[in-house]
């Protein structure tokens, strides 16, 4: 594996930060809104909810698998050609999105091709480069505040999305969010990381395949991947399939639109204390609190009469729960193994996630066909919201021991 040149000189902090927080912006920003097209699409194609959310399953599933090799690519190449291939990607999904007419094309073009891009433009990228420029005093930070702004995206760019369904219909508006994904290109300028290239010196301290055996075989490794297994259930769930619960119940779009927006403006101040707090306390402890917090917060609700209030309230609860499993995550992936492999290992932890989101939108649509309620896949997420909390518990975050050598794996 192919790592920045020893002694090569960092990206400034904030240049990484701003690049990258940007990108994430974009990127989870036009993703979180996805569930405002679930009805406008099903209507007016006569397909069946099933439908819409096999492509976005099929979308989360390819996102995962994708975001390995993307990882690779991130780690030998650098991240900058990984983003932008990502960005082509990502606005051709979304044309195809905008203008396939069958379920099958459907799932290729909102399941695959966005699947692919999202892997080449979100977390497992970004988080690489902040692991390899960033030091690891500031590691957990640094991870937050990206963190944030892809919570930060989800409330500018929710409202907007669905500003534009209303004001140009949804295959505009879909045409619309195309174009302003390739942004993503002129700022993966930016994250040009020094000593990558065919110059480099090639610098093996694991190949891939030891990196691999290595953290297979690690049971806090496992654990973490447990515990991200949930949190894709529970948050890909809510956010593709809670407009559609709300207005079930007698509830406006816009009470779904401002819900989705308020989860991503309390999920900026949850992800960057998550990443803040862990620098200073035990991160297995910070999971673990955010997971039981989470079952608490769904039983609550639908124990709660439903009235708008009770959604914004439950929203601004769960935005502060929403994505803070980040940067705890995936720091502690970073501290125990170390950044040689960090995209790639972080790429296999999210891939967990994302089977996690497969199961939470795809059961979500078919019990809902079956069942004409969503309330089995609530309670599905709340007792996975304990046991995610118990798995997270005994995760050791000290820096792994290799052979006879001990790597220090912050360094």
């Amino acid at each position: 594996m192919t790592t920045p040149t020893p002694g090569a000189p960092r990206l400034s902090a904030t240049q990484v930060l701003l690049c990258g927080a940007l990108i994430v912006t974009l990127s989870m920003g036009i993703r979180h809104g996805f569930g405002l097209w679930l009805q406008p699409i099903t209507q007016a194609q006569g397909w069946t909810r099933e439908n819409f959310a096999f492509a976005l399953a099929i979308q989360n599933l390819a996102w995962g698998l994708f975001g390995i090799f993307a990882g690779m690519a991130a780690d030998r190449f650098g991240a900058f050609k990984v983003l932008i291939v990502g960005a082509v990607l990502y606005g051709l999904g979304l044309s195809g999105m905008a203008l396939t007419t069958t379920p099958f094309t459907f799932a290729l073009t909102t399941g695959v091709l966005i699947g692919a891009a999202q892997a080449g433009t979100t977390y497992a990228v970004i988080y690489g480069v902040i692991g390899r420029q960033i030091p690891a005093e500031k590691r957990s930070w640094a991870m937050g505040v990206a963190a944030a702004a892809g919570s930060f995206g989800q409330f500018l760019m929710v409202p907007v999305e669905g500003w534009l369904i209303q004001a140009l219909g949804w295959q505009s508006a879909l045409l619309v969010a195309a174009v302003l994904v390739l942004l993503i290109a002129p700022l993966a300028i930016g994250l040009r990381e020094p000593g990558f290239g065919g110059s480099a010196a090639a610098h093996r301290e694991q190949t891939i395949g030891q990196a691999l055996r290595e953290a297979f075989k690690y049971r806090s490794f496992q654990l973490l991947m447990a515990g991200y297994f949930v949190c894709g259930f529970q948050v890909v769930f809510i956010g593709v399939h809670m407009p559609s619960y709300l207005k079930d119940h007698g509830l406006s779009p816009q009470v779904a639109s401002y819900a989705l927006a308020l989860i991503g403006l309390f999920n900026v101040i949850g992800t960057y204390a998550a990443g803040t707090l862990g620098q200073r306390m035990a991160k297995r402890h910070i999971l673990a609190f955010i997971y039981f917090a989470r079952a608490v917060a769904i039983a609550i609700f639908l124990w709660a009469p439903l009235t708008p209030t009770s959604v914004y309230v439950f929203s601004a609860v769960m935005g502060v729960l929403w994505l803070s499993t980040v940067p705890p995550t995936n720091a502690t992936v970073a501290q125990i193994f170390g950044v040689a492999h960090l995209s790639m290992l972080g790429g296999f932890v999210f891939f967990s996630h994302q089977i996690g989101s497969f199961m939470g939108v795809w059961l979500g649509g078919l019990l809902y066909d079956q069942t004409g309620s969503y309330d089995i896949v609530w309670y599905i997420a709340i007792a996975l919201g304990v046991f995610a909390g118990l798995v997270n518990l005994p995760v050791r975050e000290t820096p792994i021991e290799r052979g006879p050598q001990r790597v220090v794996a912050a360094a």
